[in-house]
């Protein structure tokens, strides 16, 4: 079974730093799992009547609600089953997770109660769920099988009957500078003859909440279905409900905000009696000036036998076209091809121009997938492509490199590249080992992005290209002094690109103000800023960073293994924060039995019906506050009492294209309006420092979507100046020369 996971782009976009040792880059597109166009093996989620007798339910409902609020995306699936056999079935369901998410939540309505599962150890929850199936009881499962794919079996359902479920993730709302793009999945490789649509109601609602004002919300993916209305500048919704509603395509929602998030937020969340948990985002905007120079490319492409299928092949070529014509006229670029042998094309490196670019299209359209992938080859031949004078960008394009051998040879090839090496790994489709493409590209220096197939490529090509064309913040490294702190994730920083979140998580004991010190290097050049946070004695509101902490520290050690190999203390590790915080996992999976004695039958302590309650509380707090601003936007609507103004006083309506439509482009008038910057000092940056006191959303967002004010403008400064100060530095050094 395949699993519906759609990718996105994972933010930690990564440009090269500069100074005087050219960088070289490798760019790794892996998992081009699908062709643009759809077929019948495409569907949102495999549901059969399993057990060896076949046959197909029905999904009568499929409604989907998300919440984006301090830079986290919280989405909860709901979906009604109906059995159209005259058999008492079992069901299985392969169901979507995006790019990043944790499966924090699954419960079942049974006997018209809903029961929330539990997490526990995997070999034993289907030794519990196995159990059930003899005596014709009513357990749940769902189980992640391999990186991939998660299950969801539901046993027994009568003949003609419906079963209600539940669905709840949390993930990392992924940000490019300005721009957020949130991805449902649905697209995936199941079987064929599946149907692709509900048979009733397929409806979808977002909710944006940003402290900086929102401009612009669109869908690449679903243009006309949606209703877009931004409430106040603040607060926008999307919306969408249709009758037999396709559920193979992705669904793809982006927004753009008014001003760059350039700087430092943190938020936490506090149970009583509890330690504390809270979540640090830093970004670095357009303050970072663009480097002029061109940089050389080399695009390596597989056209082994497994990429005929599903268009791979179609869809590598057409990713290659994107990314030239995102380059610039002082770039050069060549294109290898390789199956157990590399072929070069133009057998130098090439500068940009309607004629090369049409005839690496040419020679892409005349290669044909057939042989083995023998990788190395490839990119050791890419790598004789550097020069000393200009950075290097290998873009690797294939679909291997999931098994444990493959993995291996991988992170020894990258591991051997020449000093100063960075990996860029890029995920397309929905088949895709995101992990450890993350881990690969995070632990050389570079970036892991993922994109649906249904959003739109030239834009994240632009994106990805902006990011190569400004200095990056090396060697990062984020202190916490003043407050105890403890099980800071990750243990090491990855390197700061313009416009891309770097996200730490931590916990701490005792609420208190503490002092936040980031040290980089900006081309060379080191910077130090201090901040200064109050961390709370007791904070309700943000409840989902517990998880997204635990999730994060799972993730690490997953990745320990992919490195290591597997031990036993690391997957009790995982299995003790998976139980601990209900995460579902590959050690650990989701329980759902009849009714608390039978949880209490079996040992099975509540601990996810505690977090659940509490992350519902917040969100009705916060739902209550949307509403509000739903209320008093509807209450502008219509004629409206007569007031003097002054003609200076007449608001302006806002239009054009930027403008959120149907557009209701007036304020709240509880809206807080975002902090303004004060004067910066923008000499020494070690010398600057400020305090900031937040609670509840934070500072301005959390996942870097904060306005810019003391704290971010200082942080704009420090790495400003360093930037500033090396320029000078080589101007004046290339002036003596």
């Amino acid at each position: 079974m395949n699993q519906i996971a759609t990718l996105q782009i994972d933010k930690r976009l990564q440009v090269p730093r500069l100074g005087h040792r050219p960088f070289l880059f490798v760019v790794a597109l892996l998992g081009l799992a699908a062709a643009f166009q759809q077929n019948a093996a495409e569907a949102s989620g495999l549901l059969i009547a399993d057990g060896g007798f076949g046959g197909v339910l029905e999904i009568r409902e499929h409604d989907v609600s998300v919440i984006i609020n301090n830079g986290i995306a919280v989405t909860e699936i709901r979906q009604v089953f109906r059995n159209t056999e005259q058999r008492i079935v079992e069901a299985l369901y392969t169901f979507p997770v995006p790019n990043g998410a944790s499966v924090s939540n699954f419960s079942m309505i049974i006997n018209g109660k809903e029961m929330i599962g539990e997490v526990v150890e995997k070999k034993r929850a289907r030794q519990i769920y196995e159990s059930y199936k003899v005596v014709k009881r009513d357990p749940g499962l769902l189980e992640q099988v391999d990186y991939k794919t998660f299950e969801l079996r539901i046993f027994p359902i009568p003949a003609g009957a419906e079963q209600h479920i539940k669905i709840t993730y949390y993930q990392q709302l992924d940000f490019d500078h300005d721009n957020a793009t949130y991805v449902y999945p649905l697209a995936t490789t199941t079987r064929t003859g599946i149907n692709q649509s509900t048979t009733g109601k397929f409806a979808f609602t977002l909710d944006v909440k940003s402290e900086v004002p929102l401009s612009r919300m669109f869908s690449p993916s679903h243009e006309d279905s949606f209703v877009i209305v931004n409430h106040s500048e603040n607060y926008a919704r999307a919306s969408m409900e249709v009758e037999a509603g396709d559920l193979s395509r992705d669904l793809v929602i982006a927004f753009d905000t008014q001003r760059a998030r350039t700087g430092i937020d943190l938020i936490a969340s506090k149970q009583k009696g509890e330690d504390g948990y809270f979540m640090l985002t830093m970004t670095a905007g357009r303050e970072l000036e663009e480097y002029g120079a061109g940089m050389d490319y080399v695009f390596v492409v597989d056209i082994s036998g497994s990429m005929s299928n599903d268009g791979k092949l179609t869809q590598s070529r057409n990713t290659v076209g994107s990314f030239v014509n995102a380059l610039g006229k002082e770039d050069r670029f060549e294109v290898i091809t390789f199956n157990n042998t590399p072929q070069m094309h133009f057998g130098q490196i090439t500068e940009v121009s309607d004629e090369s670019k049409a005839s690496a299209q040419e020679f892409l359209l005349s290669q044909k997938a057939r042989g083995g992938t023998v990788l190395r080859p490839a990119v050791v031949t890419a790598y004789k492509y550097k020069n000393d004078d200009r950075p290097l960008n290998v873009v690797l394009l294939s679909d291997g490199m999931t098994e444990n051998k493959e993995q291996s040879e991988l992170l020894t090839l990258i591991s051997a590249a020449p000093s100063g090496t960075r990996v860029f790994c890029i995920g397309i489709g929905n088949e895709v080992n995101r992990p450890l493409l993350k881990q690969l590209a995070e632990g050389a220096g570079g970036l892991a992005a993922f994109v649906s197939q249904e959003d739109d490529f030239d834009r994240q090509s632009q994106a990805f290209r902006r990011k190569l064309m400004r200095p990056v913040a090396t060697s990062v490294r984020i202190t916490v002094d003043g407050v105890e702190t403890y099980d800071i994730t990750p243990g090491t920083m990855p390197d700061l690109f313009y416009g891309s979140p770097l996200r730490l998580f931590g916990r701490y004991k005792r609420p208190g103000t503490a002092s936040i010190t980031v040290q980089a290097e900006v081309m060379g050049q080191p910077t130090t800023q201090t901040v200064q946070v109050t961390l709370p004695e007791q904070e309700a509101n943000n409840s989902e960073i517990e998880r997204m902490w635990a999730f994060q520290r799972v993730q690490e050690l997953m990745g320990e293994i992919r490195q290591n190999g597997e031990s036993p203390a690391s997957v009790q590790k995982i299995v003790s924060l998976c139980e601990g915080y209900s995460i579902a996992g590959e050690y650990a999976s989701f329980i759902v039995l009849e009714n608390d004695a039978e949880f209490q039958r079996w040992a099975i302590e509540r601990r996810n019906v505690t977090r659940v309650k509490r992350d519902e509380a917040a969100r009705a707090r916060l739902q209550e506050q949307l509403q509000t601003l739903r209320d008093e936007s509807l209450a502008k609507l219509g004629p409206q009492e007569p007031q003097l103004t002054s003609k200076s006083e007449t608001p302006q309506p806002q239009s054009g294209p930027d403008s959120i439509a149907p557009a209701i482009n007036t304020a709240s008038p509880s809206s807080q309006a975002p902090a303004t910057p004060t004067d910066l000092q923008w000499g020494s940056p070690s010398e600057n420092s400020s305090t900031r006191e937040f609670s509840g959303g934070g500072g301005g967002g959390g996942g870097g979507g904060g306005a810019i004010d003391p704290v971010t403008g200082l942080l704009a400064a420090g790495l400003f100046g360093a930037a500033m100060r090396e320029r000078r530095r080589r101007r004046n050094s290339a002036g003596h020369e």
